[in-house]
């Protein structure tokens, strides 16, 4: 069984920035891909952004420009950035994990509230 542990949520007023951190029970390089997702009350959980193992990564629309995903290698860590924050981020954001058979790990989520 895989565990990711997360790290970095909190309260930012809009505009501030907070940075995201998945670590996984093994190595980064043993997944498919691996990635961020939230859920706001009343909506679905919806894909952040992805990481693959090749490095390419794929974002949401409405995030593309202010967040970034990239692996931290030396910490076995898979990071989110993310800058010029609005309200509408606000979200419960999981860790996601994909093996190479596609088997898919959850991590328990960490809040992120925007707000003045």
């Amino acid at each position: 069984q895989v565990q990711l542990v997360e790290s970095g949520g909190g309260l930012v007023q809009p505009g501030g920035s907070l940075r995201l951190s998945c670590a996984p029970s093994r190595s980064i390089f043993l997944f498919n891909a691996m990635g961020w997702y939230r859920q706001a009350p009343g909506k679905q959980r919806e894909l952040v952004a992805t990481i693959g193992r090749g490095g390419s990564a794929n974002y949401l629309d409405s995030v593309k420009g202010r967040f970034t995903i990239a692996r931290d290698n030396a910490n076995n860590m898979v990071n989110l950035q993310m800058n010029s924050l609005k309200p509408e981020d606000t979200a419960v954001y999981y860790c996601n994990a994909q093996s190479l058979t596609l088997e898919n790990f959850w991590g328990q989520g960490t809040q992120v509230t925007v707000s003045s």
